[in-house]
């Protein structure tokens, strides 16, 4: 064969067999054999050989071993090109076998040493320090390794071309010198770079290494590969690892300064990104915003435009129920009551039970007694069949002639509605007339009812919302404008009012914001009326005795001073203001730790110190007023409504109970008997009249307030609260009337029954001849035992029948029940009637007693005002009995003074 065309031969195939034979005879060089395979451990094993014989693996043992396979098995391989060097874990068993020893030793992939000089620049120097960081982690694993037979030094990143150990490296490899010349010039730039002084090279890892860049150097990380050639590898590490290593070498202050402007322009790169990420989302924030500030400005000007139209058609209607009020009040007509408290939203999130309260006023259903009235009742909560039941047999027209129900008994003259979104709102306390105005099947149930009939609205405490209800269904509001209601019901508003009708009110003043404002006005109020014993505050905003606190002027140490400078000037030099001064500045320096020490909430469940209760009223503002000064004052309420036409009649009038909260009335005493009737009846008429000056219509309750005067031994009357609103007194009244068939003659101060005659007579002589008898009745409308929860209502009218409790149609007397709602059934109503005021009061508490002792366990903790207003009712008959004694003893004169006179004063 040829020289040449052998020497081609084994340059393209040195693997084949012949060609190593060939080669080991010709050059000293034997080539690995690829293709053989051993029966044991070792033949995994790949060893680099020299030109002699194969090197033994030499090195310390440890606990794994990591060799070279070949990965593709069974194939020839033309070139040793074309191998692939892996790592793998061998167990210490499998070492063992084998009898090798193992050196620690990194054997990742390499690249190309093409790929390893072009990396090898100035602008690599963060990737090659970041590589070095991140392999310092890892710790060396034990790798078998052949003891180096062609080792050379470089020193200071040179090799010497000379060296003796160098030029035989050279000489063997010669071969495979195009290769491993690129992995020695980028092993050498590495050792400069660094600043490396001496390394020893293992010739055969180097040649290794360099065969394995041509296929897998994708994946190699440069540093460590070229580092693991080295026979003093760890030395080498170790001064790489030393941070600032790379710019002692060469070119390391070019490096520095590339190093140094890249981390500058990257910090001022990202300064710059986060700015403008600041201001894009500054941008941002301040487009949504605009965008939701125009939405929300164009949402309250549609909201405004909305309102502004319904308060025309309110207005529009309100004028047409003016003109044809008295033909609507006697024609067939639908009143849709809502009977809603449209309080603040603060004051309704603090209620414990509005659903109750609202539902109080179910007796509004007793106005279907007038046979052209047809009543759509809203409910606040879903009624149990046992309520409806109750009150379809209760509200019959008439009690004694059943036939006309048993021909229709599904006609009922009256519809209970539930909001639908009352569901979708549990425990947000809303209004009803916001429940309403949201329940939109509601709304199309209610348009179908009224359909071609004449109605209008009779609500509760007036609400913005009552104007969309209103609008919604197309019909009118029997009441004021929600604005002047919220003007005139407040406390300061109602005694406007009173001023407006001139009628007499309680020494004081609304309108009080602040401290210093409140505490001189209380100082001049006290210093003109030394008779005043308790002082009130009363915040503008509550109701029913919430809001409001007193304090008792004995408590003062000035004050037993002040009456003797009093009846030392007398009463005519006292009104001079020269001579009030002295107690007045005495009054203003004693006031504060007064107020601090002895002033108190009557109802300490809203306000439980003087501290929140003041907050609260310079919050909202309140007025000041004199508690009347006698040791028996009796309080009555009367209801009247202001007709649209312009009339207002007297609808309702009792002496007030008191329950827990002497300020506060849990029912009445009907017909009042502690004021002459016409007194009330001409202080009513004022303050009606005072009332339509005010454009107020519909309902309004007056709070009055009786004592006698022991100077003038005459009986005052003092005009005390002013409510806008259907109240309670009004709805348990119409029950009652509903009950007995009767009418309350307010001006007579009477309430008449017509009692049923017993004969066979014609109805027409019957009704012409049907006697009137007088009856008086106890109205309770907020009673509370927190054990009636335990008795269904069914099991409770069972109980009250096993002991008498009920109701004589024929005597028109007896006692009966409101039931509220089917849940708690803690909350309940009751009336009796009897046929004199002694006789009533004291079936009321014979009932109480009865239902107490029935429902009561010694061992339960009950919250119930039974016992307190059975001993009020108590104390309640026995002055009515030493006023009886006493109208015997007087002259017949004495008794028209005094025979009416504070019979109900608790």
């Amino acid at each position: 064969m040829p020289k040449p065309t052998l020497s081609m031969r084994l340059l393209c195939s040195p693997a084949h067999p012949k060609h190593r034979a060939i080669m080991y005879q010709k050059c000293e060089i034997l080539l690995p054999d690829v293709h053989k395979k051993g029966t044991n451990a070792a033949k995994h094993h790949r060893t680099i050989t020299g030109p002699a014989k194969k090197m033994k693996a030499s090195g310390p043992r440890s606990h794994h071993n990591v060799y070279i396979t070949e990965e593709d098995k069974g194939t020839g391989l033309k070139s040793g090109h074309d191998k692939q060097l892996k790592c793998e874990i061998v167990p210490i068993s499998m070492s063992q076998k084998t009898g090798s020893t193992c050196a620690l030793f990194l054997t990742p992939k390499t690249p190309p040493p093409t790929t390893t000089l072009k990396s090898m620049d100035h602008g690599s120097v963060m990737q090659v320090s970041t590589v070095i960081r991140e392999y310092s982690q890892i710790t060396p694993v034990p790798v078998r390794v052949n003891i180096s037979k062609y080792q050379f030094t470089i020193t200071n990143g040179r090799i010497n071309p000379v060296a003796a150990d160098f030029c035989h490296f050279k000489q063997s490899f010669s071969l495979c010198w195009g290769s491993v010349v690129y992995a020695l010039q980028a092993l050498e730039k590495l050792l400069r770079d660094f600043a490396v002084p001496r390394a020893k090279v293992s010739g055969e890892r180097l040649v290794e290494f360099a065969q394995g860049w041509d296929c897998h150097w994708r994946n190699a990380r440069p540093v460590i590969n070229l580092l693991s050639v080295l026979e003093n590898w760890e030395e080498v590490l170790g001064l790489v690892l030393i941070p600032g290593q790379r710019y002692k070498g060469e070119g390391g202050t070019e490096a520095a300064a590339i190093h140094i402007q890249s981390c500058w322009r990257g910090y001022t790169a990202r300064t710059a990104y986060l700015h403008h990420r600041r201001r894009r989302w500054a941008a941002g924030t301040i487009a949504i915003s605009w965008l939701m500030h125009t939405q929300m400005l164009h949402v309250r000007k549609a909201l405004q435009a909305r309102r502004c139209r319904q308060m025309e058609n309110y207005r529009s209607r309100a004028q047409d129920l003016a003109a044809n009020w008295k033909h609507i009040q006697s024609s067939k007509r639908i009143i849709i009551h809502i009977p809603s408290l449209g309080y603040a939203q603060s004051q309704r999130l603090n209620m414990r039970g509005l659903d109750i309260h609202h539902n109080v006023q179910m007796n509004r259903l007793c106005d279907i007694r007038d046979k052209n009235v047809e009543v759509i009742y809203i409910c606040p909560q879903h009624l149990g069949e046992d309520i409806l039941q109750y009150y379809s047999s209760l509200l019959q027209r008439d009690k004694a002639d059943n036939r006309a129900t048993e021909a229709s008994p599904c006609v009922r003259p009256f519809v209970v509605l539930t909001p639908d979104a009352i569901d979708y709102f549990p425990d947000r306390n809303m209004c009803l007339s916001t429940l309403l105005k949201y329940s939109p099947r509601t709304l199309k149930r209610i348009r179908n009812l009224i359909q071609g009939k004449q109605a209008y609205i009779v609500g509760g405490v007036a609400h913005v919302d009552d104007l969309a209800v209103a609008d919604e269904l197309g019909v009118s509001i029997l009441g004021p404008e929600p604005a002047v209601a919220q003007l005139y019901s407040t406390k300061s508003g109602g005694r406007r009012i009173f001023t407006v009708a001139d009628v007499d009110v309680p020494p004081g003043q609304g309108g009080v914001y602040t401290l210093n404002q409140f505490q001189m006005l209380l100082a001049e109020l006290m210093t003109q009326n030394l008779d005043v014993q308790r002082w009130l505050f009363k915040i503008d905003s509550e109701h029913s005795g919430r809001g409001t606190a007193y304090c008792d002027v004995r408590h003062l140490s000035c004050y037993k001073w002040a009456l003797q400078e009093y009846h030392r000037c007398g009463p005519e030099l006292w009104n001079a203001k020269w001579i009030q001064e002295s107690v007045l500045l005495r009054y203003l320096d004693e006031i504060p730790q007064w107020l601090t020490r002895y002033a108190r909430p009557v109802k300490t469940s809203c306000y439980p110190n003087w501290t929140c209760f003041l907050k609260t009223f310079l919050g909202q503002g309140g007025v000041v007023e004199a508690y009347p000064p006698s040791d028996s004052v009796s309080c009555l309420t009367v209801d009247l409504l202001v007709e649209p036409g312009g009339e207002v009649t007297v609808l309702s009038c009792g002496d007030q109970l008191h329950g827990t909260c002497q300020l506060e009335a849990v029912g009445s005493t009907v017909p009042q008997t502690c004021v002459h009737p016409e007194t009330v009846h001409s202080i009513c008429m004022r303050v009606g009249q005072a009332c339509l000056q005010c454009r107020i219509v519909g309902y309004v309750s007056v709070d009055l307030a009786t004592f006698l005067n022991h100077d003038t031994m005459e009986q005052k009357v003092w005009a005390i609260d002013l409510d806008l609103r259907y109240s309670d007194q009004l709805a348990m009244t119409q029950m009652l009337l509903m009950m007995t068939g009767g009418t309350l003659n307010c001006r007579a101060g009477c309430l008449e029954v017509p009692m049923q005659i017993r004969g066979k007579q014609c109805q027409q002589q019957i009704a012409d001849k049907r006697p009137a008898v007088h009856r008086f009745a106890v109205l309770g409308s907020h009673l509370f035992h927190s054990s009636l929860s335990m008795l269904y209502h069914h099991v409770f009218f069972k109980m009250c029948k096993v002991h008498g409790i009920g109701f004589n149609i024929q005597r028109k007397q007896g006692s009966v029940f409101a039931l509220y709602d089917s849940g708690d059934r803690c909350n309940i109503g009751m009336i009796t009637v009897s046929e004199d005021l002694q006789g009533a009061l004291v079936t009321f508490a014979r009932n109480l007693s009865v239902i107490h002792r029935e429902i009561s366990s010694s061992k339960m903790q009950e919250e119930t005002n039974f016992k307190v207003l059975i001993k009020n009712i108590e104390d309640l008959l026995q002055r009515i009995g030493q006023r009886k004694l006493q109208a015997v003893k007087d002259k017949p004169a004495a008794d028209c003074v005094f025979a009416n006179f504070d019979v109900t004063s608790l």
